[in-house]
């Protein structure tokens, strides 16, 4: 399993690049940050400055849409990041949450989205594609790779990574929920005729290394109230039962309305109906050995790499365990000697 570490690109930007720089350090192999322009800084000028100070990492959006960016802008850049620092970008996209809506957008549709994957996906792999009526390429990009990876909850939307995405993005950790999801994202590769294990699987959630089990759930309720928002867009177009699994569903019904300048943060007030069960099912809390449990039931599940958010007051810390315990104990083993 490979490891992200999620972080917002609050200011002072050199305190994002500063915990990218640690995340590669402790053994991370990505580092994902939100893609909201207003409430955050500008996230691909910072991706310079992760990448020109480290080695290994890769870094994307967690996720970007097709709505506020132009569509060739988007694979211009990541064409261009891959130029200056050898393919080490992916993107992770979805319809549209906090960048759209608070500008008073709509999230993209679902036809939008895909088409937007097989543009960007195609320039920035440095090959020709159509686009409003003519066949445009970059003429200076060369060997450029880019994975588009789909961050989807509803069920069209599972589908488009299924059928058309190099991995798909799952932001909550609980097992039984991403079981479900991952047979829907297989099961639509499949039928597009796609070998269903070739599509890569991510889950995302907070992750906390503490004991102190209230404080760690405060600190990470807001997550329960992000999420609430995509669950609330499928309950309103296909109804409370049926569509996603009801342990998806029902912990919204006490979900009044959303403050969105208090995105992702801790200590969100919209957020007090997400009940302490959801928070400890959707995120990872504990000591070390209780991360590794989680991890090893999602691994079995196929899933390629967890994906931590670094919203709380414990950020080193939790860097710090996963270097020294997580990740070895989640990793291959090699001996040197047979």
């Amino acid at each position: 399993m490979e490891f992200g570490a999620v972080l917002q690109t609050n200011p002072p930007a050199s305190r994002t690049v500063q915990l990218a720089k640690l995340a590669e350090v402790h053994g991370f192999t990505h580092v994902w940050t939100f893609d909201s322009h207003i409430l955050w800084q500008e996230p691909y000028v910072i991706y310079s400055q992760i990448l020109a100070e480290t080695d290994r990492i890769k870094v994307g959006p967690f996720v970007t849409n097709p709505a506020t960016r132009d569509w060739t802008v988007t694979a211009s850049v990541f064409a261009t990041l891959n130029e200056m620092f050898g393919n080490r970008t992916v993107c992770g996209i979805g319809r549209g949450d906090s960048a759209v809506r608070v500008t008073n957008g709509k999230p993209t549709t679902i036809k939008e989205l895909r088409e937007s994957i097989h543009v960007i996906r195609e320039l920035a792999n440095s090959r020709p594609v159509e686009y409003n009526g003519s066949t445009i390429q970059f003429p200076w990009s060369r060997g450029s790779e880019l994975e588009v990876w789909v961050a989807a909850y509803g069920p069209m939307a599972l589908t488009v990574a299924g059928e058309v995405g190099d991995g798909f993005i799952l932001q909550l950790a609980d097992v039984d929920i991403a079981a479900w999801m991952i047979k829907h994202v297989r099961d639509a590769a499949e039928a597009a005729g796609r070998d269903p294990m070739s599509v890569k699987f991510c889950v995302a959630a907070p992750f906390y290394i503490g004991d102190d089990w209230e404080h760690m759930r405060d600190q990470c309720r807001w997550f329960g109230g992000m999420v609430g928002n995509h669950v609330a867009d499928i309950v309103a177009k296909y109804g409370k039962h049926g569509t996603v699994p009801d342990a998806l569903t029902d912990y919204i019904k006490g979900r009044e309305g959303y403050d969105y300048n208090e995105h992702g943060r801790a200590g969100n007030v919209h957020t007090d109906f997400v009940p302490d069960e959801i928070v400890d099912r959707f995120c990872l809390f504990g000591t070390a050995d209780q991360h590794i449990d989680k991890l090893r039931q999602l691994a079995e599940l196929g899933v390629d790499q967890f994906a931590g958010y670094l919203q709380h007051d414990n950020k080193e810390e939790t860097l710090r365990v996963y270097g020294e315990t997580v990740i070895p104990a989640m990793s291959e083993h090699i001996t040197a000697k047979a």
